[in-house]
């Protein structure tokens, strides 16, 4: 695509001696935050369905994609031509139901461990997530992995026992007044409201994104329409509702 051979040739030229001094002195290092602040703004675009946005974070996650590999490049590590010809063989041979003439009935989530794990000597489905991805995204990834193998609840309905169970532990990890049972109760009881979300298809973290948003507007509907210095919680609660039945309204 010329497009993006043109972005490469950009990219060459800003790290080059006659190129912009501030890309010149970056190192992979310094894209940590930066890679972070372009992922979240991407999401943000997605969850505001801005595509205007969208189409401009992209790029902008494209470009740092390319720099880094340029950066790569001068290291004598690899260049961009390797990023691309890696993942088109990964993704490749991991769909051989598409590619290839495989014509078993294995699940596609189940068939993509075994092949990560053919792929990778040592494999284990746990090993690399990230410890830097919040703890709500992580949880659910490790449960969704672990489930491609098969080790998952039978029923929903287990699930929700299981929910009964961590809030019972949980309750009396209070009556104790072990702080650090509660904590580990709390921890338990959310780990286990994931996999609720994962039966249903729902990723949690997105799911907690939504009410977090949700709670702000209707927050911000009472601030609004009240001094919340001089305000009851029965007032505050009567405006949260109208704030609620406006949204469901459409308003």
């Amino acid at each position: 695509m010329e497009e993006f051979s043109k972005l490469v040739q950009l990219m060459e030229t800003l790290r080059s001696d006659k190129g912009c001094p501030w890309d010149r002195k970056q190192t992979v290092g310094q894209f940590k935050t930066f890679l972070l602040e372009e992922v979240y703004e991407t999401i943000d675009a997605i969850e505001t369905s801005n595509y205007t946005a969208l189409k401009e974070e992209l790029g902008d996650l494209l470009f740092h994609i390319v720099f880094i590999a340029q950066i790569c490049k001068e290291g004598r590590l690899f260049d961009i031509a390797d990023v691309i010809k890696g993942v088109y063989t990964k993704m490749y041979n991991r769909h051989p139901h598409v590619f290839g003439s495989t014509t078993d009935d294995i699940p596609i989530e189940m068939r993509w461990e075994a092949l990560k794990k053919a792929e990778k000597k040592g494999y284990s489905p746990l090993a690399d997530i990230p410890r830097i991805v919040p703890a709500l995204l992580r949880s659910y990834i490790i449960t969704r992995r672990a489930a491609r193998v098969g080790f998952d609840w039978p029923r929903l309905e287990d699930v929700y026992e299981k929910m009964a169970e961590e809030l019972e532990e949980l309750k009396r990890a209070e009556e104790s007044g072990n702080a650090e049972s509660i904590r580990e109760e709390i921890g338990d009881l959310l780990f286990t409201i994931v996999s609720i979300a994962r039966f249903h298809d729902v990723d949690p973290e997105d799911a907690l994104r939504s009410t977090s948003n949700k709670f702000i507007r209707r927050f911000q509907y009472i601030e609004k329409k009240a001094d919340l210095s001089d305000s009851t919680l029965a007032d505050m609660d009567k405006l949260w509702d109208e704030a609620k039945s406006m949204e469901k309204r459409g308003q």
